[in-house]
């Protein structure tokens, strides 16, 4: 079915509102106001995400002509990331208004369904028409002027009812998955914590140890583009590509590694890469996800000694540390948090028997295979979400 495409100042002429948000200051907010101030942070691509800490009062409010939002407003980022999504404002338990870089928009419930709306801002092709209205050198923005300017189709009200709910189903099984995954993040910390305690306070008492003790560590090949000839190049992972607990391989870049580089740097099954910089700490075990791979100095390499230690107690074991301040005396911070290899090798931690340890393994182990069968899950019914997306900007949903 083939639907006028029109321009969203076209298709909004009957909006009830369709206003940038409010500019306030600093100056002007007031942690004990009785007035919401929303922000970009809560903003998220499809869902409001209820972060803002910040507060107004009602008279400094009125004072600045603010506009208060309403329970079923579309919100529109003007700045990314990404750049234009939108959401639906679930209302609140008090006031709110919405900083200057949020578009607000009231549809008219009688001609546009606010969900629907919703979906089509944030389909791929109407966010590619956004990002080529997008200006600013440092980082983009898009007036809402040029947001008027984007084409959409415009079927009728019941078809975009049809669609929205189409979408919302979708979406609500991605939601699942979402938080399957997360209850699943959740029950991994709380097997460590039954297991082995608080690691910050060592409440199990388990015996201590220096990590240079329980671990062959080492940092990783100083890059130096003088001594780069292209003739051994060889991939190698840096700061960006660790993660917690998993690698993001997206972009892995090579420098050279002659033959002895290649068997003092090169990754084995099993190995602990820790984060010098950056975020101090921040760990992943390799499993040979690239055949042939080696690493940077910004990178520790850890291999622990198998009769003392694992590493999928150790990752754990540096996670929590790290959520819980206990890396801070052994983090250099005169200028840049650094974790240096000296403050590794010499940070105690407790260290429970292998078996317990090993034990903690094979549970984590089990948690990692249901994660693995969630995230596919999830992956599949992105792409449907994506699909249906695609279907229903051009009529064929």
């Amino acid at each position: 079915m083939k639907w006028p495409i029109v321009s969203l100042a076209n298709a909004l002429q009957s909006a009830k509102v369709f206003v940038d948000g409010d500019w306030i200051e600093s100056k002007d907010q007031d942690e004990n106001g009785d007035v919401r101030l929303i922000q970009l942070a809560d903003i998220g691509d499809g869902c409001y995400i209820d972060k803002s800490s910040r507060f107004l009062t009602s008279s400094k409010a009125r004072e600045l002509h603010c506009t208060f939002l309403q329970a079923g407003d579309v919100l529109v980022a003007r700045m990314p990331d990404p750049l234009g999504r939108a959401c639906i404002f679930p209302g609140d338990t008090k006031r709110s208004v919405t900083v200057v870089d949020v578009c607000i928009i009231r549809p008219d419930p009688d001609i546009h369904d606010a969900n629907w709306l919703m979906y089509i801002l944030n389909a791929p092709a109407i966010r590619n028409q956004i990002a080529s209205f997008a200006t600013g050198t440092t980082r983009s923005r898009i007036s809402r002027g040029n947001l008027e300017k984007i084409k959409i189709p415009l079927p009728p009200l019941k078809e975009q009812q049809r669609i929205a709910e189409v979408l919302d189903r979708a979406e609500a099984l991605r939601a699942k998955r979402c938080t399957a995954l997360a209850q699943l993040d959740s029950l991994s910390q709380a097997i460590f914590l039954e297991m082995f305690g608080d690691p910050t306070t060592n409440q199990k008492g388990w015996m201590k140890r220096p990590f240079g003790e329980v671990c062959e560590s080492r940092l990783g090949k100083m890059l130096d583009q003088k001594q780069q000839t292209r003739k051994h190049l060889r991939p190698y992972l840096r700061n960006a590509n660790v993660q917690w607990f998993s690698f993001d391989l997206k972009e892995v870049f090579e420098m050279d590694f002659d033959q002895a580089a290649r068997e003092e740097f090169r990754l084995k099954d099993g190995d602990l890469l820790i984060c010098e910089g950056g975020e101090p700490g921040r760990a992943a075990i390799w499993r040979e996800q690239i055949a042939e791979c080696f690493y940077q100095k910004a990178l520790h390499r850890a291999r622990p000694y198998k009769a003392l230690a694992n590493s999928e107690y150790l990752v754990w074991l540096l996670w929590f540390l790290s959520k819980r301040g206990g890396l801070g005396d052994h983090v250099t911070s005169a200028t840049i948090a650094h974790l240096t290899g000296e403050k590794l090798k010499a940070m105690y931690i407790a260290l429970p028997p292998i078996d317990i340890q090993d034990a903690f393994a094979r549970r984590i182990e089990a948690m990692e295979k249901l994660k693995t069968s969630q995230r596919v899950s999830l992956a599949e019914l992105d792409a449907l979400f994506a699909a249906l997306q695609h279907r229903a900007f051009r009529g064929e949903l």
